[in-house]
């Protein structure tokens, strides 16, 4: 079975964007894109133009997919055991079911070395040459799908990466690029750095979870700053986890970034602190304010003065 949705945007890249938004697939699902219709720009920026198309799929095996059902279905007709009995044997019908997944089960896709993947070594090692980095390991392999590489560089990993994988992900980008030019089909490149990847996702799980505890607080979004759609996806599938919050994407190309809502029927626990330190400031600020504006001494009487200048009487 294929699942599948469809996208439009004013480019290319907001289209297929768009259309793996509205798939909305697992994170470790296999996702295809395919370019129905290419954006076309406006004459003169007036007439004419048109928005791409885009469609974005993955297969689901129909044997996978039916079974938590069936399993689900089982466990909420399944009475409670009672101390002291051994536990029930699982019904037929349940163990056709688990053998069914476990034939089913997707094997390890098989690497090998290709002209794809020689093509991507040749052309990685020819850009980090140029950046000026000497001690280069470059392992790569590909199957029917994708191209992985992985680089292994001495003490020029950060150099390599780049803030937040942004140079990383250039050398990705361009390597996709040269691989796929002339090709009738398509294939996925993958660059990794040492663990850099790992270390990534981790570090992106762990920030959906501390804007989700904050949103579900206070009850107010939070934006993130922008990510490629690799990272926007691992923040995505993160929040789907998390009970009480929803995520969606803003705005465009490199400035598209996730922001995480509280999703609808639920309230913040602690709403009354939206403000946060800022409003502890302003009410800090009020108290010294009000403070201040109160006189320090009582108002000098009209007798004050009788000292210095002596007791004043009106003639008769």
């Amino acid at each position: 079975m294929i699942k599948e949705a469809f996208g439009k945007g004013a480019t290319n890249e907001e289209a297929i964007e768009a259309a793996k938004n509205e798939l909305n697939a697992p994170w470790d699902a296999d996702v295809q894109v395919e370019l129905i219709k290419m954006a076309k720009k406006k004459t003169l920026g007036l007439f004419g133009g048109s928005l791409a198309e885009a469609r974005a799929y993955y297969e689901i095996p129909d044997e996978i997919k039916q079974a938590p059902k069936k399993q689900v279905k089982e466990a909420k007709a399944k009475p409670q055991q009672k101390a002291g009995k051994k536990p029930e044997e699982k019904k037929p019908e349940l163990k056709k079911v688990e053998e069914a997944v476990e034939a089913t089960a997707a094997p390890e896709k098989e690497m090998f070395v290709g002209e794809a993947s020689k093509k991507a070594e040749k052309y990685i090692r020819s850009i980090l040459e140029g950046m000026g980095v000497g001690d280069i390991s470059i392992s790569v392999s590909e199957d029917d799908e994708g191209v992985v590489a992985q680089l292994d560089c001495g003490n020029d990993y950060g150099y390599i990466i780049g803030r937040r994988g942004e140079t990383l992900d250039a050398i990705q980008y361009l390597t996709r690029l040269v691989i796929n030019k002339g090709n009738d089909g398509y294939k996925r490149v993958s660059i990794n750095a040492g663990n850099y990847r790992e270390k990534r996702e981790e570090t992106l799980r762990e920030l959906a979870k501390k804007n989700a505890a904050r949103v579900k607080k206070y009850g107010r979004n939070v934006s993130l700053d922008p990510m490629n759609p690799y990272e926007r996806r691992i923040i995505h599938t993160t929040i789907q986890e998390i009970e009480g919050v929803d995520s969606h994407s803003v705005g465009s190309e490199s400035d598209r970034r996730v922001v995480i809502t509280l999703a609808e029927g639920f309230t913040a626990t602690n709403p009354s602190q939206r403000g946060g330190r800022r409003n502890d400031y302003r009410s800090r600020n009020n108290a010294k304010s009000s403070v201040a504006s109160q006189p320090t001494r009582a108002p000098r009487s009209d007798s004050a003065g009788t000292n210095l200048y002596g007791k004043i009487e009106p003639k008769n």
